[in-house]
């Protein structure tokens, strides 16, 4: 197997996506975007991960797994595109990747819903109902990709705030994506760690923190805020996760 591109070949490939697949099943396991010999730069990999020990795996019986240049000729932006709509169809699960492809969030595999989220939702010009906005930070995959107890875990809990303050509201809005992606009647408020999650590696004893538990609200007000624009309610790089939005005004704290 060949382990490098000759100049005149990088010049050609330009930014590229390549695939590395198992010989002994076929099937991929690792999937990269590059310039120049990055493909194969992995061969060579002595660090500790999921990746170079499928690689050993390979080596130890004789073979050595099977790179393959999935597009080629690309610019940066489509090169990012290319590798996450890779990483979506395989399905992240089962790659060795230790990350999401940089574009993943931005441009990979996306529900319907989603798409309208992205491109044309519209905002909230008022709130007709005592609401706590949550968002979810960078590190919550898309609500297509995650079910919906994993959404409702990441929305309820748990978080540092004024608990009578929150105790005000009755429902709570996930927001992802300046887009709020699930609306939940609160029933109520708890310390943190009072309850199951499904992640048990959370951090939940956090002090002076807290948790709700509630259900999906009602579809009328599901209705009227679900897959709607929150983005222009916060401030330039504010980092509070938490606003309260009234009938009256809407005010971070």
């Amino acid at each position: 197997m060949s382990t490098s591109f000759s100049a005149s070949e990088t010049e050609r490939l330009g930014y590229y996506v390549y695939l590395y697949s198992d010989p002994r099943n076929d099937r991929p396991f690792y999937v990269g975007k590059g310039l120049g010999n990055r493909a194969f730069a992995h061969l060579n990999d002595a660090s500790v991960s999921a990746k170079v020990a499928r690689i050993k795996e390979i080596r130890a019986e004789g073979l050595e797994p099977r790179i393959e240049i999935l597009a080629f000729g690309l610019d940066e932006v489509t090169a990012f595109k290319v590798e996450a709509a890779a990483i979506d169809l395989i399905g992240f699960e089962n790659l060795t990747n230790a990350v999401l492809g940089r574009g993943a969030r931005q441009f990979g595999r996306m529900g319907v819903d989603e798409v309208h989220a992205r491109l044309g939702a519209e905002p909230v010009d008022r709130f007709d109902d005592e609401c706590i906005l949550i968002k979810l930070n960078n590190t919550y995959a898309d609500a297509v990709k995650r079910s919906v107890i994993d959404l409702y875990d990441a929305t309820r809990g748990t978080w540092k705030l004024s608990i009578d303050r929150a105790r005000r509201a009755k429902f709570a809005l996930a927001v992802f994506g300046g887009v709020v992606r699930e609306v939940y009647e609160i029933a109520e408020w708890l310390p943190a760690g009072s309850t199951i999650y499904v992640d048990q590696n959370r951090d939940l004893m956090a002090p002076g923190r807290f948790e709700f538990v509630g259900h999906v609200a009602p579809e009328s007000i599901r209705k009227r805020y679900r897959w709607k624009s929150v983005a222009h309610l916060y401030r330039p790089g504010a980092a509070n996760p938490i606003m309260y939005a009234g009938r009256v005004c809407c005010t971070v704290r």
